[in-house]
């Protein structure tokens, strides 16, 4: 059965069609990013492509080739067999590699000669990460956000989860970039995604949504961590109308210390993050909240975090960038427990 080529703007619009989306890069470059949802066999993995790699260039390009074609045919044949036999005559993979060449085309060969209508991206993942960036500057045009905004420590987070299992759509940055978007925002042990995976994992959580229905999301900046929201995405959010959530002082630094509690118990990672507020903050104040941090009173310091750090920092940032803060409908509930947000979210749907 013939290949199919199929363009990446093509494979974007009809991505969910296909039975088994099969990357053929190596392990390292699927780490990096991938298609939603695909599976990696790799043509060629890591050590051999370093090897391959190294004889193209210390012996020669021929040299090379052979033993390429060589490991290239023993993985394929090894991919068939761990995964190919249970497969049915109507099973319609799409196939992959870095440019849409070798790699791929080998391993969708052998699958067309068994008789699969396999279709090929051309230009391979290169060209699906340039129809990514494209998509990513038109997609949030056709949305309608609104803007969950509030404090640090308001439940921002915990009400966009509330809304989710209430059925509304949400785009939570945070959790799709892995980070809790402040300087204590990365999980000790969970390293945030590349750019490159955050843009598709971006797409593709925007490409699900229905334009008729809005779609909420929480007030951040450019940067989730050290990842980049995309600009668009940007100027519509800061171009929507917010939901300002006002919770008791008391209970923000309680649901922080509940939230962060990693932090709570590991009070070396805690004091060595401070650190990166010494520029604004200077080194007598951050010497003096490590100091109480070791002493036992992390609730203090989170405290004064929150009344003469991040709180005059939000404010000026919100009044600035999003138009609609001023105007924003006021929530202020008692405490950030999961019941009182659910109440919350089920009376923003209502209204």
């Amino acid at each position: 059965m013939p290949l199919t080529p199929v363009s990446a703007s093509d494979c974007l619009a009809r991505l969910d069609h296909y039975n088994t989306i099969i990357d053929a890069r190596s392990e390292g470059e699927f780490a990096l990013d991938r298609l939603p949802g695909a599976v990696n066999w790799p043509s060629l993995n890591d050590a051999e492509r370093a090897l391959v790699g190294t004889e193209y260039k210390q012996v020669s390009p021929f040299v090379a080739r052979k033993r390429g074609a060589a490991l290239v045919a023993r993985n394929v044949a090894t991919h068939i067999e761990r995964h190919v036999f249970d497969k049915p005559k109507d099973w319609q993979p799409l196939v992959y590699c870095w440019r849409g060449g070798q790699r791929s085309g080998s391993l969708s060969l052998v699958l067309s000669q068994i008789g699969f209508r396999v279709q090929v991206i051309e230009g391979g993942y290169q060209a699906y990460r340039r129809a990514v960036m494209a998509a990513l500057e038109v997609q949030p045009l056709s949305l309608r956000f609104r803007v969950v905004c509030g404090k640090t420590g308001s439940g921002k987070s915990r009400l966009l989860t509330e809304l989710q299992a209430q059925g509304a759509q949400v785009l939570d940055l945070e959790a799709l970039a892995n980070h809790r978007g402040s300087v204590l925002g990365l999980v000790p042990g969970s390293p945030q995604p590349t750019q490159k995976q955050f843009d598709s994992r971006l797409w593709d959580a925007m490409r699900h949504f229905d334009p008729a229905q809005p779609v909420w999301v929480e007030s951040e900046s450019r940067k989730v961590g050290e990842l980049r929201v995309p600009e668009q995405l940007i100027k519509c959010m800061r171009a929507s109308p917010c939901v300002r959530l006002e919770l008791p002082e008391d209970a923000r630094v309680a649901l922080l210390m509940a939230d962060y509690d990693f932090f709570v118990n590991d009070v070396p990672t805690f004091c060595a993050r401070l650190d990166a507020l010494r520029p604004l903050r200077g080194n007598e104040v951050i010497n003096q909240w490590q100091a109480s941090a070791k002493s036992g009173r992390i609730e203090s310091v989170v405290r004064e975090l929150l009344v003469t750090h991040y709180d005059p920092v939000y404010l000026q940032s919100m009044q600035r960038n999003f138009t609609g803060f001023g105007d924003a409908l006021r929530v202020e509930p008692e405490n950030g427990d999961a019941s009182t947000l659910a109440g919350v979210a089920k009376d923003l749907l209502l209204s």
